[in-house]
C-alpha cells in the first residue's frame, strides 16, 4: 500500500510542477535611476561627438552662392578625420586681422599642385588641366594680388568661393594659399537652409549632402 501511495504522489501534477518565484516589481526609484543613467550617457555621447567629431557652422555672406546661402546651418567633420581633396567645401579658422571671420570656401587644389587662371575665359587650370566647375557663379578672374601660376607647398590648399566675383579667397593677397592647419574641417551636410536671396524663402529641398 505504501508503494502505491508513493507512486500516486510522484504522478501528481502538483508534485511535478516547478516552483515559480514571483518577481518583485521594480521600484519607482530604480526606474528613475535607469532612465537618468541612460539620459546622462546619451548626453555625454553627444557632447563628445560634437567636441571631437563634428561641429555646427552657420554660413554668412554670398561667396558660396548658389551652393550655400546666408543662414544655412552646416554639419562639419573635424579636420583630424579629414583627408582634404579638391572639390571639398571647407571651413577656415579666423585667419588674420583683415579676415577675422570664419570662412567657408571650396578647395581647388592641394599641396604640390599648380594653379593658374585665365582671366579672359574664366577657366581655372590645375597642373595644366582645365577644371569643369558646374557649381560656380560669375566669372573667375585672377584679380586680387596673388601671382599665377602658383605652385602650392605640401601643407597648403588653394580655395575659392563658388560665387567667383563676390568672394575673397586665395586669389587675394589678403588670404593667399591656406595652410591646412587653419582648416576646421569639411562641410558635409546642410542641416537647415537659409533664405534664397531672390525668393526670400527657405527651400527645405536643399537639406542634404553638400556637393563636393
Amino acid at each position: 500500500m505504501e508503494e502505491e501511495k508513493k507512486e500516486l504522489e510522484a504522478a501528481s501534477p502538483e508534485a511535478a510542477a516547478p516552483v515559480v518565484e514571483k518577481k518583485e516589481p521594480e521600484s519607482v526609484e530604480n526606474t528613475i535611476y535607469c532612465w537618468a543613467q541612460a539620459l546622462i550617457t546619451a548626453v555625454v555621447g553627444v557632447v563628445l561627438l560634437f567636441t571631437f567629431g563634428f561641429r555646427l557652422i552657420g554660413v554668412s555672406g554670398p561667396s558660396m552662392q548658389d551652393t550655400l546661402y546666408t543662414g544655412d546651418r552646416l554639419l562639419v567633420l573635424n579636420a583630424m578625420f579629414c583627408d582634404f581633396k579638391p572639390g571639398d567645401v571647407v571651413v577656415i579658422n579666423d585667419y588674420n586681422a583683415e579676415l577675422s571671420d570664419t570662412l567657408v570656401k571650396r578647395i581647388i587644389a592641394v599641396g604640390g599642385q599648380t594653379v593658374d587662371i585665365d582671366s579672359y575665359s574664366g577657366v581655372v587650370y590645375v597642373d595644366g588641366v582645365a577644371l569643369d566647375e558646374p557649381y560656380t557663379k560669375g566669372l573667375t578672374t585672377a584679380a586680387g594680388g596673388t601671382q599665377f601660376p602658383l605652385t602650392l607647398e605640401d601643407d597648403e590648399v588653394f580655395v575659392m568661393g563658388d560665387h567667383r566675383d563676390h568672394s575673397t579667397d586665395s586669389r587675394s593677397s589678403r588670404l593667399g594659399a591656406v595652410k591646412e592647419g587653419y582648416l576646421q574641417g569639411k562641410a558635409l551636410f546642410i542641416l537647415t537652409p537659409g533664405k534664397d536671396p531672390e525668393t526670400k524663402k527657405s527651400d527645405w529641398g536643399r537639406v542634404g549632402l553638400i556637393d563636393g
